[in-house]
């Protein structure tokens, strides 16, 4: 595997975060992923599977220097892979962070909204093999990651650490372009790819919802970065 080397992020930014490298091509479709997966997937596009992400040689992030070394070692005992990560769009190149202090019903949506990585930012990726998908628990309160499938209106579909278990609504295939050098998410609850909502206004500007029906451009994709030692 070689080291990634994006060009889209400003070294200001990075603080020292080390990008992931690429996971080895030709990854093939598997089962228990989203019946319309592939065929909403561009060409180049290629799942990643769990051990490609965990056997990645990254380093700790001088820039997570709010992560705890207990939330840096967590890992839950039913996931085959835990890899711990820092999520960046391409659309704004902000880092994802959890609103954990944000009021109900909002309470731990996902932003593309820092411009460093902290203690909100960091996320654990657990590959599951029975149903070769990951979940994400979210550093900041240690919840997974929900699709809002019930939501409605500007909020549908809306990403959330709220989560205490894993099930349907947690779950996702992760894809990665080896050209482009940048990741995607798609929830399997719905089969649809998660977009930075760029043009939103107001406390969910750069919310994460799972809305999309293909890799249309840079907010479906992002960058990824190894925290884990």
């Amino acid at each position: 595997m070689r080291r990634m080397t994006s060009v889209l992020l400003a070294l200001s930014a990075l603080v020292g975060a080390s990008a992931l490298t690429a996971p080895a091509a030709g990854a093939a479709p598997q089962t228990g992923r989203p019946a319309a997966a592939q065929a909403a997937v561009p060409a180049g596009w290629e799942v990643v599977e769990g051990d490609e992400m965990a056997a990645l040689d990254g380093k700790r992030s001088s820039a997570a220097q709010g992560l705890t070394a207990q939330d840096l070692t967590a890992q839950d005992a039913a996931a085959d892979e835990v890899s711990l990560i820092a999520m960046q769009s391409v659309r704004n190149e902000l880092f994802v962070a959890t609103e954990k202090n944000y009021p109900a019903p909002d309470t731990g949506a996902l932003r593309a909204r820092s411009a460093t990585v902290g203690g909100w930012e960091g996320f654990a990726f657990e590959w599951d093999q029975t149903t070769e998908t990951y979940a994400l628990r979210s550093l900041a309160n240690d919840r997974y990651v929900a699709v809002e499938k019930n939501f409605t209106g500007s909020s549908q579909n809306l990403l959330r650490a709220r989560s205490t278990g894993v099930g349907g609504w947690e779950r996702f295939v992760v894809y990665y372009n080896e050209t482009l050098d940048r990741w995607a998410l798609q929830s399997t609850l719905n089969g649809l790819f998660v977009a930075m909502e760029n043009g939103y206004t107001g406390s969910l500007q750069y919310a994460l919802r799972a809305r999309s029906a293909q890799i249309g451009g840079s907010w479906e994709e992002f960058v990824l970065y190894d925290l884990g030692a």
